[in-house]
């Protein structure tokens, strides 16, 4: 039995929720809360083992709440519930270890079919909103492209190649292995052998302390 924490302050969603998902075999809804706050101790008292999140709600957002579940409750899995994708959004709720999102208009069953994804650890990205975590991407791999190039040219002797790039821009982001493979397409695989070169590359391999080095040099 799946244990599931419904959080939005629109109270016909939450109920709406409830209705869709309890009336599914092997799922079970333990709670329902309005805000951030009132999610994250619901969570610690009941564990849930998944948390539908609302973004934008009134006392704590969604984000903060998400944050604060995964840090004290890290086996909670944590679904953003979104009717848009909004860049400072996405990259915030990925960043601070969000689980996936789901759209408020994605029909009953793919809603069903997307927590038990969750359940067998899949990262849940909607194709509208993996195409903006892309798009966003891009932009940020470009804006620190030419500063990872300039500390190379100048002093450090550091050279990445361009998917090493990226990859450091989600590493320097906070991301996961999981997340970094999902964001970009690749098995995790795939994310842990180019993490390997870039640990390699930079003399450690220590992931804080190759996240602190990386900081170092797109600061510079």
């Amino acid at each position: 039995m799946i244990s599931i924490l419904i959080t939005d302050d629109q109270r016909l969603l939450r109920e709406g929720l409830q209705t869709i998902l309890q009336a599914e075999e092997g799922l079970n809804i333990v709670g329902l809360c309005e805000n951030g706050l009132e999610a994250l101790q619901t969570a610690k008292a009941c564990r849930p083992d998944v948390v539908l999140m609302d973004i934008k709600m009134p006392i704590m957002d969604g984000i903060e709440a998400m944050k604060q579940i995964k840090r004290e409750l890290p086996g909670t899995i944590v679904l953003m519930l979104t009717t848009f994708a909004e860049d400072r959004f996405i990259v915030d709720a990925m960043a601070g270890g969000a689980d996936g999102f789901l759209l408020k208009d994605m029909p009953s069953k793919l809603i069903v079919q997307t927590i038990h994804e969750a359940m067998n650890g899949d990262v849940i990205l909607p194709a509208q909103i993996a195409s903006r975590i892309a798009a966003k991407l891009s932009v940020l791999s470009n804006e620190r492209a030419d500063t990872l190039d300039e500390v190379k040219l100048k002093k450090s002797g550091y050279s990445f190649t361009e998917r090493e790039r990226k990859i450091i821009v989600l590493l320097v982001e906070g991301y996961s292995n999981r997340q970094i493979s999902s964001t970009l397409f690749m098995s995790e695989g795939t994310v842990r052998n180019y993490i390997s070169v870039i640990y390699n590359k930079l003399g450690t391999s220590d992931r804080q302390a190759a996240i602190l080095i990386l900081k170092g040099l797109l600061l510079e």
